[in-house]
């Protein structure tokens, strides 16, 4: 068995790159982010740690987490954003580890854009990141979240540079929006 890290900041094309993984390598992809929003649906334990740090509010009449309301403080707050970061650490790393117990794939795909923070790095054979232009990944962004292009700047500025990942992961894809050209980078990869 063979356990790959992916990641990168926002818009790079993580979910491409797992995409092709899933379909050319018969890979399965365990993705930090599906498993986050699993975790934080109403009446879990996440839902009310995050509840309890960020007051009441934060959830909808349903009570649902309003995702919108909390990105909005954590990409004012830095601290907020640590804080929610350490209580995902928690909850949803334990969760990816049990689940990569369970797999019997030859390859298993960690989809994390926090890996390295999280510490899950350390749970994989290697990593390889994902980069894209800034302008490219500001689209991307705008587009998925439906948010104009200063709010999807402010995010990119608070996450990790491409020099971060570019020193950390042992393999970088050079997203230009391309397939063909990802899935020759991704054969240069002994995977």
């Amino acid at each position: 068995m063979k356990i790959i890290g992916v990641t990168g900041s926002s818009g790079a094309g993580k979910d491409t790159l797992c995409e092709i993984l899933e379909n050319k390598y018969n890979a399965e992809i365990v993705d930090a982010d599906k498993i986050a929003r699993e975790l934080s649906k109403k009446g879990t334990m996440y839902l009310q740690s995050i509840v309890e740090s960020f007051g009441s509010g934060i959830v909808d009449r349903k009570g649902e987490l309003n995702r919108k309301k909390l990105a909005s403080i954590i990409y004012e707050d830095d601290k907020k954003r640590e804080e929610l970061n350490k209580l995902t650490f928690i909850y949803v790393v334990d969760e990816i580890k049990k689940r990569i117990n369970k797999i019997k794939k030859k390859i298993i795909v960690v989809n994390a854009p926090l890996l390295f923070e999280s510490n899950l790095d350390q749970v994989c054979d290697f990593v390889i990141a994902i980069i894209a232009e800034r302008n490219v990944q500001i689209e991307r962004i705008m587009k998925r979240d439906n948010i104009k292009a200063d709010e999807a700047e402010k995010r990119l500025n608070m996450q990790n540079t491409d020099e971060f990942y570019i020193e950390n992961a042992d393999f970088i894809i050079h997203n230009k929006g391309d397939i063909k050209d990802i899935e020759k980078q991704l054969k240069d990869i002994n995977i």
